[in-house]
């Protein structure tokens, strides 16, 4: 840096420097060599670039990081086809409400204006698909990092793209302290008192939980309210662990599963008072449209933005802190529960609903969680055994099952394992796949044997697109493109360095899953099913 002037540094520098403030260790993704001078300056601020093999998967490893640091993730991309392969990462953390920040690099302004190899307008796409796009200035380089922190990470966080012209990431710049982050409000007193008396009065209260009371850490204001009120509590798939999901009042999660739904959307529509505690319906199915009858039902939301989709309705809707907001209600408040015992009835039901049987895609799902610790991180793909498994799996705190649950994208559960295992590599993480989904992304079991990461990944193997394969028979429409081969998943993870095993009952998969736990490296579990094997059973 011998051409910088006495108290400048680079504007690459600034940026890497308030990223490792807002306490980011690791940047993910593939650099080109348009963004060598911000790779340079993250790890002259403490930020170690991951190598990963595709931008997509980058990206679902920023995420995973940050489930287990609270610092923003970070998902470097060159231009071009690096940064438009970025592009679906991008829009679930838009939807999943995850505060990314996605760096790429540009050629200056005046290069684009003749030379046009792979070189198109990156703020152009990805204003679609985030909360801002934003151009580093050497002038403004502090100010525009703040920004992009800010808005990544306050209100419902998503997102936030910052262009990095080639230049201008070796110019110098000025530091500039950081500023502190704003309070999250809380309601009037008028508003407090309004949503107190109304819960007070209700005999058949309930509450639905989601993102917005992960991402704020209100779980256990949440508890103390549900206790208080003797209120039962839903949440959405990635809200689970909001309350530890074996306390009696927890109904666990709801979302895309129709045998749930069954017995959940009555009691539901039969609650006098809904409490939206941070619910977010991007989760939810069209069934949730609507639940309750607003006649007769008082619907109150608490959430950090207003709902816009159309999915509810609310009689009180408050933009509004949820962890002081739950506090704040909590206190004083007392309920005697439902009269009928009503939740009580749905919660065993709903385990009735799930039970496995000797061999199948449930049964996959009670060995491991029988055979691996409670606080296991367990992570999942898109597909029949997401909605199993987010019916099943039981957690005891939240961010304790991830997956894109928004979008709703495909390869996302390995990706997300390996993120979590780098911000915390002695964690045990095991991630559910179907086999098309581990397709997709097997290549990133190299960055799993490169870093000595240790993940468990469980392969449901049926050689079919399940899901949709099961809704093609639902409209009568002949079996087309939804079926491929039968390829031999437990050897792609010992070619990458791992174990793998091959398992068809129970026995055979416990001795696998404890094979796994003791072994130096990864595991991949092929987890053979029969097709059709979710028939009737999500």
């Amino acid at each position: 840096m011998n051409e910088l002037s006495v108290g400048t540094i680079r504007a690459a520098d600034v940026l890497a420097r308030r990223l490792a403030e807002a306490g980011v260790r690791q940047a993910f993704g593939m650099p080109g060599g348009e963004v060598l001078t911000l790779v340079d300056a993250f790890a002259r601020a403490g930020i170690e670039t991951v190598l990963a093999r595709q931008e997509t998967a980058a990206g679902f490893m920023a995420e995973g990081a940050w489930h287990a640091t609270g610092a923003p993730g970070v998902l470097l991309a060159t231009l071009g086809p690096g940064a438009m392969s970025a592009v679906n990462a991008v829009a679930n953390a838009g939807q999943d409400r995850v505060p990314l920040i996605v760096v790429t690099g540009c050629v200056d302004e005046a290069e684009a204006a003749t030379y046009t190899h792979q070189v198109l307008d990156h703020a152009q796409v990805f204003r679609a698909v985030a909360k801002a796009s934003l151009r580093l200035a050497p002038g403004a380089a502090a100010a525009l990092a703040d920004r992009a922190v800010a808005l990544a990470t306050e209100g419902r966080p998503g997102p936030v793209h910052v262009d990095v012209p080639i230049s201008a990431a070796a110019a110098p710049a000025r530091p500039a302290p950081s500023r502190p982050r704003p309070a999250r409000p809380v309601p009037d007193a008028a508003t407090l008192e309004t949503l107190r008396r109304w819960l007070g009065e209700a005999r058949r209260p309930l509450i639905l939980a989601g993102l917005d009371a992960v991402n704020e850490g209100a779980g256990p204001e949440l508890l103390r309210l549900a206790e208080a009120l003797r209120a039962p509590v839903a949440t959405t798939y990635k809200g689970k662990g909001l309350i530890p999901e074996d306390h009696p009042l927890a109904l666990g999660g709801a979302g895309l599963s129709p045998l749930a739904d069954g017995h959940l959307l009555p009691l539901v529509a039969r609650a006098d008072a809904v409490l939206l505690a941070g619910y977010d319906p991007i989760e939810m199915r069209a069934g949730w449209r609507d639940p309750w009858d607003p006649a007769r039902t008082r619907v109150m939301e608490v959430a950090a933005e207003p709902d816009r989709s159309g999915m509810h309705g609310a009689t009180l809707s408050v933009t509004a802190g949820l962890r002081a907001t739950l506090a704040l209600l909590a206190d004083g408040l007392s309920g005697e529960g439902w009269p009928g015992g009503e939740p009580a009835a749905v919660r065993d039901a709903l385990a009735a609903a799930f039970a496995a049987p000797d061999w199948g895609p449930g049964a996959v799902i009670e060995e491991c969680r029988r055979a691996l610790p409670s606080g296991t991180v367990a992570t999942v793909d898109s597909g029949a055994h997401r909605i199993l498994l987010s019916q099943m799996w039981r957690v005891p705190a939240p961010r304790g099952l991830l997956q894109s649950s928004g979008l709703c994208t495909m390869g996302s559960a390995l990706p997300l394992a390996l993120g979590r295992l780098s911000a915390e590599p002695s964690a045990t993480v095991a991630a559910f796949m179907g086999d098309a989904g581990f397709l997709m992304v097997a290549g990133e079991l190299s960055v799993a044997a490169e870093r000595g990461l240790r993940p468990i990944v469980v392969v449901f193997v049926d050689a079919s697109l399940a899901l949709i394969e099961m809704k093609q028979r639902g409209r009568q429409l002949p079996n087309a493109a939804v079926d491929f081969g039968r390829h031999d998943v437990a050897a792609i993870g010992r070619a990458f360095g791992g174990e793998g095993h091959r398992v068809g009952s129970r026995e055979a998969l416990r001795a696998a899953l404890a094979a796994a736990r003791e072994a130096p490296t990864f595991t991949v579990i092929a987890a053979e099913i029969e097709r059709g094997a979710y028939d009737g059973r999500i």
